[in-house]
């Protein structure tokens, strides 16, 4: 049977359907990037007055992360049922993104795309800006010139990566991690969290690993908690 093709939506004549999986705009000429539009819930959002967007990135690349993740999928919904329009998308050379994986550089470029389009199609809103593991590296290099007003860093890999010592963070930011992690060190995070000169709202998962097996509820209660106030 025979793979439809992804609709690419490049400009603001239509919008996708719910639950479509569709293309938009990469970083470079002729570059596409696979997405999918998380519609938040109709009554919160029309209770807000300025309601955000959020972007949310997927997990590493080369070891299986995409944006059907369930951490990623979990956080998406958790903002769409705050009022908040998700897009989550896929990393280059991730299912119909083009591109080869790169590290954490062109996907800090393939994050900034996925801004772009949200903010021409919803402009003026404010940015959530969210990412688990790998996406929770990039989600950090890449706040700053998405100009993100809220950052989510769950299970931020920082002993893997280049995660600086002084983040530079200067809007509400909030961690959530595991203290049962196998992948990241609970301790490691905790503390380079707590050392920043903007120290972010932190929630320790007592006996939760890294991809919260049983205990996405409990992710999405402390997401609510950190931020559902904040709208």
């Amino acid at each position: 049977m025979a793979t439809v093709p992804l609709r690419l939506y490049d400009d603001l004549s239509e919008m996708p359907t719910a639950g479509e999986r569709f293309l938009i705009p990469g970083y470079g000429l002729g570059a596409v990037i696979e997405a999918q539009l998380d519609t938040a819930k109709a009554s919160a959002r029309a209770s807000l007055g300025h309601p955000p967007i959020g972007v949310v990135c997927h997990p590493h690349p080369l070891h299986g992360g995409t944006l059907t993740n369930k951490v990623a999928h979990t956080v998406a919904k958790t903002f769409a049922e705050l009022g908040v329009e998700t897009l989550r998308f896929n990393f280059r050379g991730v299912g119909e993104s083009q591109g080869e994986f790169d590290h954490g550089v062109g996907e800090v470029e393939d994050l900034q795309a996925a801004v772009n389009w949200m903010r021409e199609h919803y402009p003026g809103a404010p940015l959530w800006l969210a990412g688990f593991s790998f996406g929770a590296y990039v989600a950090l290099s890449g706040h700053k010139q998405a100009t993100a007003d809220r950052l989510l860093l769950v299970a931020p890999p920082v002993a893997m990566f280049k995660f600086p010592a002084d983040a530079g963070v200067e809007i509400p930011w909030c961690v959530i991690q595991g203290s049962d992690d196998e992948i990241v060190e609970s301790s490691q995070v905790i503390s380079w969290a707590k050392r920043q000169p903007r120290v972010p709202e932190i929630y320790e998962m007592e006996g939760s690993g890294h991809f919260f097996h049983g205990r996405l509820i409990t992710l999405k209660e402390n997401i609510g908690a950190a931020w559902g106030n904040a709208l």
